[in-house]
Parts: C-alpha cells; sequence; structure tokens
C-alpha cells in the first residue's frame, strides 16, 4: 500500500446543512448522487450519509457518544489566520470546544467541531512549511 489518504469521508446526518457549513468556510463542493465532494490539494473531502457510509463500510451506525477518535487538521500561514477560522466555522454553525492558544507543543491552535461533531484543529505551526498551493511538508525529525 502506498503512504496516500485519497479521500477523508465525513459522515453527515443532514447533507444539505454539511454542505451549507462547509461552503460557509469557503469550500467548495460538487454534489453526485447525495454526495459532496470537495477537492482538498491532493485528496477529496467528501460529505455522504451517515447511515449509508456505515453501511457502506459493513459498520453498524451506532450514534455518536462524544470523541470519535479521528481529528482533521487545517495548517495555516499565521495566528491571526487560526482565530479567522475558529471564529468563522462558530458563525457558520460549529462549535469552538478548545479556544486558539499556544498548546503544550508549543504552537497556536483551537480545535471545532462541525455540525455533525467532527474535529478540526486549526494550526499555526512554524516548524511545518506550507508549500504556495497549501500543502504540508514535515520537517526532518531526524528519525
Amino acid at each position: 500500500m502506498e503512504q496516500r489518504i485519497s479521500l477523508v469521508t465525513l459522515g453527515v446526518a443532514d447533507l444539505a446543512r454539511a454542505k451549507s457549513f462547509y461552503t460557509a468556510l469557503g469550500w467548495r463542493g460538487t454534489e453526485v448522487e447525495e454526495t459532496v465532494f470537495h477537492q482538498a490539494g491532493g485528496l477529496a473531502l467528501v460529505l455522504w450519509d451517515r447511515r449509508r457510509l456505515a453501511a457502506d463500510c459493513g459498520l453498524p451506525d451506532t450514534p455518536p457518544t462524544g470523541f470519535g477518535g479521528i481529528a482533521l487538521a487545517h495548517n495555516v500561514r499565521g495566528d491571526a489566520e487560526v482565530d479567522a477560522v475558529l471564529d468563522a466555522a462558530a458563525a457558520a454553525g460549529g462549535t469552538v470546544t478548545r479556544p486558539a492558544a499556544v498548546n503544550a507543543i508549543g504552537f497556536y491552535s483551537g480545535v471545532f467541531t462541525d455540525p455533525d461533531g467532527h474535529a478540526w484543529e486549526i494550526a499555526h505551526n512554524p516548524g511545518f512549511t506550507l508549500a504556495e498551493d497549501g500543502s504540508l511538508v514535515l520537517p526532518d525529525f531526524g528519525g
């Protein structure tokens, strides 16, 4: 298996609400057969009905009871942009679950959840270079 992620699919309770939320954040997607596809650099973020996604994965659709064990991250180029994205997410109907601050590792970040509870960390980590196209370049960790 190549070290690559092609799609991240978020199961949502209400596709129209989810599409509206991400549109309010500036994401542009294409709806195809009750699924919304967003090009996100070299991968795609997909919104799909939670029940249908669970069935497609061969899993039961149990109601969410808190943190699902996955957080998406969106790195930005400055601290002010962290604040702006968190403000935009809250205005669009998301919930800021961790206000922006310097975290335990030493960089500025905060977290919001979308209307379906999917966690997004918004971070300005000067040690992680963002290319002009927005792609992330990891530092040499010396390993």
